[in-house]
């Protein structure tokens, strides 16, 4: 009885998810941060595994980052998002998958909105066709890119030519997750395990072999938070959320962290070098920091892509201890080659933080 209650408990923290058929919208911001994530889960999950995953060259920015920054009105938002629903359906498609955990959560919010008050609906409708003569149906479903990564980690798992695992030691690597907190705080039966205990990136890293790494500050804010940091004043503040995960995660000598969220990877992996700067503290073995990859990322490696071609270099936190560990091949003359595999630039070596 008391297991078939937890079982009961569990099964309302799952997801289902589609397995194919899919409207693609990228992030604002992911392709400046981390530059071949998002073309990688295209090439993962449309040429290697062979999904139905449509992407229109018209689609734009969601407005989550002006909306959660108070610069512009929600009706305005919807407007826009309304705008991204009538691409996916003139393209023929029921299904949205957004990069963006903003996107994600601000879809959601929206959704959630018009079902509560579709009278707002009706409204966003009208102020889409007299801005663009364009109509809409809701998706049926919405998702985040890592809810299809991880609905198809182990077909990802059967493809590996490697596993996160110590080629040395036999061990699994140690690896900290990190959940965006517009994944499922704001909606908690969104996400793949609710806000208490998303599983989305913990299943990836699990299922390519991979230990997972319990500590105090799991679910903390990496330190983005919107307004923490687009406001200069508040920027020590976004600072001091990032050096508490560090300080927290710390003990349990994590060999890389994932993230699903544009901001977090990069925060994760920036203030490792502000830190560092700062007060001279480095939080990886040896003087190196904890790489933070985003999940296509990981993906990548475990699949045998090259490192370079999926833009680790761009990362803060040298990436090449990681590598060594798994026993992934790397040629570290082409780390900073350019498209045309020519030279573009090196840039300069912190003060304390190790780089390779």
């Amino acid at each position: 009885m008391i297991y078939q209650g937890k079982q009961k408990i569990w099964a309302d923290y799952q997801k289902e998810i589609p397995d194919d058929h899919w409207f693609y919208v990228r992030s604002c911001i992911r392709q400046i941060f981390f530059p071949a994530s998002e073309k990688y889960f295209l090439l993962i999950c449309r040429d290697m595994l062979g999904r139905d995953i449509y992407e229109s060259e018209h689609h734009t920015t969601c407005a989550g980052i002006a909306y959660h920054c108070d610069t512009i009105p929600q009706e305005t938002a919807m407007t826009v998002v309304a705008r991204q629903f009538a691409l996916m359906t003139e393209a023929g498609y029921d299904n949205l998958v957004t990069s963006c955990i903003t996107s994600f959560g601000n879809y959601v919010e929206i959704l959630e909105t018009w079902r509560e008050f579709p009278e707002l609906e009706e409204k966003i409708r009208e102020h889409l066709w007299k801005a663009c003569r364009r109509e809409f149906n809701k998706p049926k479903y919405v998702a985040h890119a890592s809810d299809l990564v991880y609905k198809l980690r182990g077909e990802i798992a059967e493809r590996a030519q490697y596993r996160l695992v110590h080629r040395a030691t036999g061990e699994p690597l140690r690896i900290v997750e990190h959940i965006g907190c517009h994944y499922s705080k704001m909606f908690p039966h969104k996400g793949v395990g609710g806000a208490e205990y998303p599983c989305v990136l913990s299943g990836m890293a699990e299922a390519w072999g991979g230990q997972v790494i319990d500590y105090p500050e799991r679910r903390h804010c990496c330190g983005f938070g919107f307004r923490q940091y687009f406001v200069k004043a508040n920027r020590g503040y976004s600072l001091s959320n990032t050096h508490k995960k560090f300080e927290s995660m710390e003990p349990y000598h994590p060999d890389a962290i994932i993230t699903n969220c544009p901001g977090c990877p990069y925060f994760l992996d920036r203030w490792q070098y502000v830190i560092s700067e700062m007060n001279g503290k480095t939080y990886g073995q040896n003087g190196y920091g904890i790489p933070a990859l985003t999940y296509e990322e990981l993906a990548g490696l475990v699949l045998g892509v090259d490192p370079w071609d999926l833009g680790l270099q761009v990362h803060q936190v040298a990436v090449e201890p990681l590598l060594d560990k798994i026993g992934i091949p790397y040629d570290p003359a082409r780390k900073y080659l350019g498209l045309d595999e020519k030279k573009i630039m090196t840039p300069g070596l912190p003060t304390t933080l190790k780089c390779c």
